[in-house]
């Protein structure tokens, strides 16, 4: 399987900020794009090639990422005129001639693609959709008999929606030919739900937005502020005082941490959410789940193995570069 990102957004509603831009380059932190952040994913989940479908201003994004991108392949498919996603994706499939997990380049979020192509090659299914719950735009406003009870701003709303990333068989080639152009949401999607051929990936992820207003690229750069991007996940630095540094680590189910240990630094790991074990040199691994509470020892050599998706917060004496790596796991950093 290899990865497709659809890159033609105008990005028409960010033009104030920089025009000329295709909203695929616009950064979310210093040095980091949307679409840096979808490749790293992409490479951190173990694909080797992407194809990148473009069409406005395709010419910046080739000139940016050419055929190879921190060892990533890297193919372009370009629309002379944009005729929807549908025609995008089929010229893509037309290229890859195998099944391939495709997403909309204005998302940012932390799903665990490696498990979602998992999820895919398991079910016999055409396509599969990851689905996410949905962040209410606006504050709730909570209703008694008479009086108003209380306030609860922008709450997860119990409901799911499309969350912008996909996996399709090669299979799927034929219908993409059947439907010619237009969008895959009004014409493929209804489709390939009426005839039981497209599953759903779940995730509760930390974050996820879809990059369409000036609004919504101030609330992801607020998010990526002190947020480093790791190939298992990301660390995101709390606060910082004299006396020690508090952070969350958010660590994808299937993933690890590199092995490696503290000179100075001990550390406490609150396990918010999640379930795996800590991997440790010279002593038995140690199981933890939510709610657990390990306590490291500077210069023990340890790893963080996560099974399911997985929440820490973690306290610790000051010293916030005190890390020996004793081996990586990850071709991309």
């Amino acid at each position: 399987m290899i990865g497709m990102i659809l890159c033609g957004g105008y990005g028409k509603r960010l033009q104030s900020l920089e025009p000329n831009l295709p909203k695929v380059l616009f950064d979310i932190k210093n040095d980091l794009t949307i679409l840096d952040k979808q490749l790293f994913n992409y490479k951190s989940a173990g694909f080797d090639q992407v194809i990148l479908l473009t069409s406005y201003l395709s010419k910046k994004i080739e000139e940016k990422y050419g055929s190879e991108h921190n060892g990533l392949k890297i193919d372009h498919v370009v629309e002379d005129r944009p005729l929807g996603t549908l025609n995008a994706v089929r010229l893509g499939m037309e290229k890859a001639n195998q099944d391939v997990m495709v997403s909309n380049g204005d998302i940012v979020t932390d799903l665990n693609l490696k498990r979602m192509k998992q999820e895919f090659e398991g079910s016999n299914c055409l396509a599969s959709m990851f689905v996410t719950k949905m962040p209410s735009p606006y504050g709730m406003v909570i209703l008694g008999d008479k009086f108003i009870e209380s306030f609860e701003e922008k709450p997860t709303l119990d409901y799911y929606i499309n969350g912008g990333f996909y996996c399709f068989s090669k299979d799927i080639l034929e219908l993409l030919n059947e439907f010619g152009t237009g969008d895959l949401e009004k014409k493929l999607f209804p489709k390939l739900a009426e005839e039981k051929q497209l599953v759903h990936c779940k995730e509760d992820v930390p974050f996820w937005a879809s990059i369409d207003t000036v609004k919504d690229l101030e609330k992801t750069r607020k998010e990526f502020d002190g947020r480093i991007e790791k190939p298992w996940g990301f660390e995101k630095v709390l606060g910082l005082t004299y006396d020690g540094f508090t952070k969350n680590l958010y660590i994808l189910g299937g993933y690890r941490t590199s092995l490696h240990y503290h000179e100075q630094r001990e550390e406490t790991l609150h396990v918010l959410s999640g379930s795996g074990h800590i991997e440790f040199e010279n002593q038995a691994p140690e199981k933890f789940k939510e709610g657990s509470a390990i306590k490291i020892k500077p210069k023990t050599v340890h790893s963080i193995v996560a099974t399911d998706n997985t929440t820490i917060y973690e306290v610790s004496t000051f010293f916030p570069e005190d890390v020996v790596r004793v081996k990586d796991f990850y071709a991309v950093r």
